[in-house]
């Protein structure tokens, strides 16, 4: 079938003379996870991870991802003409340099504009140009051959109360202007972006509270750009009082073409699609940076950081239901990796406030769990033993914040290699939790304490540490991130981001213990201003899996600080046996010889 999607393309490629096209992962507002519409790549190559990129030439066909999704990709591709190109590993080419070989001087690579951010397309053509390769962004010729496509998403959007926002739109909207300063024009084109600013939510893509939209900002005037069918009588007297004047969705790429010439615009290059920038009037000045709203919502205000605490209690005792679920009910009835999701949500479900799961729930038992974003099916799906590791990655979105959460549990006997490597997660783990730093630090100057542990025993895992969170908004939320490539973007007090090291054996397991971290000032002394975390994910971490003489007394003591912590905010909203169990599964450790 993949291999029959692909003949079809290369005919159109021919009729419109085009010797490359280029299929990305993205909608047209560049977003991480899109609806079904916009899921070109997966459609042409049966590849479902959340990364990757497609091309295909008259002869060849390869697909870049990511070190999360090499074992996912294998699989995928087994049956297809597709080729796996492991991204960032030695010797294996961009996509960009694989279409200098393959293609040659005066060759057309084309690809649908609206899908393509502008730095996407800068890019490629610096790489390219040396060759006099053209580009051809006008049309999206899968939409052509894929029969039966989904239609673009129709569902209402709602307001979000500012007793959970902590501000309205007007005061963002001020602060925004505030920040734009002598430019006339701010186009923002990200998703999570609109729906923070607005302090709207919608439910156009799975797992994501945001809504298609664009919108420009002048110092007079804010327009939103969305399709009218999904505002109520209620939405449409809020965006009235607001002001804000609503246009058609796509009317956007008239409507910048229609506005003065010589202006100055303020865009994200990376989150701005090549179609918007192709219809600019001839503007004067662009300011290419990201965007305005990126920063403000990344630094929490009071309200939002009252909020999440209060929320992450809630999905903690989900959570211990479901391990106590887990543990009372292994020997006595049949879970899968399914049944265990399923369970697990139901319990979410029962919290104050939740609205859906953060993203599909990574339950992966045993060497399902060496991938890092399985996701199991009823035809290979595994049923639960009293053996080995389960790896439960899952999280809520709940009306006062998101939430994201890993525990690998113990269900029964381990190899001695399955707990060294438990271990060195958890020193990772603990590692980074604990540190101090001075202000001006950040995300890549800190991921090497996670990795440290693993580094000292030749292990590794092909992925950021941590990524930013939003609230009540995308899981993954820039721009602050913890990873080994360097970034300039200062941890700042209020910004929220995810602690996950772990390792990944192919065929044998997959262990990942993450929390979500908020940071917070510590104290300002004669060198400095110095910044520390706070955990603020509340759930055990299991200890079956341990070999505490690989701690440290500092370790141990940080651990039974933390699990002191997490009973004294879970226990008053578990019943009597949840709540032994619970206290149980925080007693104090201390070290012993094993």
């Amino acid at each position: 079938m993949i291999n029959e999607r692909i003949k079809k393309l290369r005919m159109l490629m021919k009729k419109n003379n085009i010797q490359a096209y280029i299929i990305p992962t993205s909608d047209y507002h560049q977003s991480e996870y899109v609806a079904d519409f916009f899921k070109s790549r997966a459609w042409i190559s049966g590849f479902t991870g959340s990364a990757g990129i497609v091309v295909i030439t008259k002869e060849s066909s390869g697909l870049w991802t990511d070190g999360r999704y090499f074992i996912q990709a294998e699989k995928q591709l087994k049956n297809s003409e597709i080729k796996l190109f492991k991204m960032n590993e030695p010797e294996v080419p961009t996509y960009e340099e694989w279409l200098l070989k393959e293609l040659k001087e005066g060759d057309t690579i084309g690809f649908d504009a609206k899908c393509f951010s502008i730095e996407q397309v800068k890019k490629l053509k610096d790489k390219i140009k040396y060759k006099k390769l053209k580009v051809y962004a006008e049309k999206d010729l899968i939409n052509e051959i894929w029969i039966n496509r989904p239609k673009l998403p129709q569902e209402n959007i709602f307001i979000h109360n500012i007793k959970y926002a902590g501000k309205s739109f007007k005061e963002k909207l001020i602060e925004v202007k505030r920040n734009m300063k002598d430019f006339d024009y701010y186009i923002l084109s990200s998703l999570d972006d609109i729906a923070w600013l607005f302090n709207l939510r919608g439910n156009d893509v799975k797992n994501n509270p945001v809504f298609l939209a664009y919108s420009i900002i002048s110092k007079e005037e804010t327009y939103l750009f969305i399709d009218k069918n999904k505002l109520d009588n209620t939405v449409y007297n809020y965006l009235n009082e607001n002001k804000i004047i609503i246009k058609k969705y796509d009317e956007i790429y008239t409507f910048i073409n229609s506005l003065e010439k010589n202006k100055r615009y303020i865009f994200d290059l990376q989150k701005t699609n090549y179609k918007i920038y192709l219809s600019l009037n001839k503007p004067e000045k662009i300011l290419e940076e990201k965007n305005i709203t990126t920063y403000l919502k990344a630094i929490k205000n009071n309200i939002e950081i009252k909020n999440i605490k209060k929320c992450h209690i809630k999905d903690g005792v989900a959570m211990v239901k479901f391990l106590y679920w887990i543990e009372k009910n292994i020997n006595k009835e049949k879970i899968t990796e399914i049944s265990a999701t399923e369970k697990l949500e139901s319990f979410r479900k029962e919290q104050e406030d939740f609205f859906e799961i953060s993203f599909d729930t990574i339950a992966a038992y045993k060497d399902h769990a060496a991938m890092m974003h399985y996701k199991a099916e009823e035809n290979t799906q595994y049923e639960l033993k009293n053996e080995g590791f389960f790896l439960v990655d899952s999280g809520g979105q709940y009306f006062d914040g998101t939430t994201d959460i890993t525990r690998t549990i113990s269900l029964g006997n381990l190899t001695n290699e399955e707990m060294y490597d438990y271990t060195l997660t958890l020193k990772g783990n603990l590692s980074l939790s604990k540190i101090k730093f001075l202000y001006g630090t950040t995300g890549s100057n800190l991921d090497i304490l996670a990795r440290q542990p693993l580094w000292n025993e030749g292990i590794d895992y092909k992925c950021g540490t941590g990524h930013g969170v939003g609230y009540f908004l995308n899981v993954h939320e820039g721009p602050q991130q913890f990873r080994p490539i360097p970034n300039t973007i200062v941890l700042e007090p209020g910004m929220i981001i995810t602690n996950e090291p772990g390792v990944y054996k192919e065929g044998k397991h997959g262990i990942r213990i993450e929390n979500e971290l908020l940071v917070v000032e510590d104290k300002e002394t004669e060198f400095g201003k110095f910044l520390k975390f706070e955990i603020i994910t509340y759930c055990p971490i299991d200890l079956k899996g341990v070999k505490t003489s690989m701690l440290s007394s500092e370790e141990i003591n940080y651990l039974n600080d933390y699990h002191e912590e997490v009973y004294k905010k879970l226990s008053p909203f578990l019943n009597e046996e949840e709540k032994k169990w619970l206290k149980e599964k925080t007693e104090p450790i201390g070290e012993k010889n094993e």
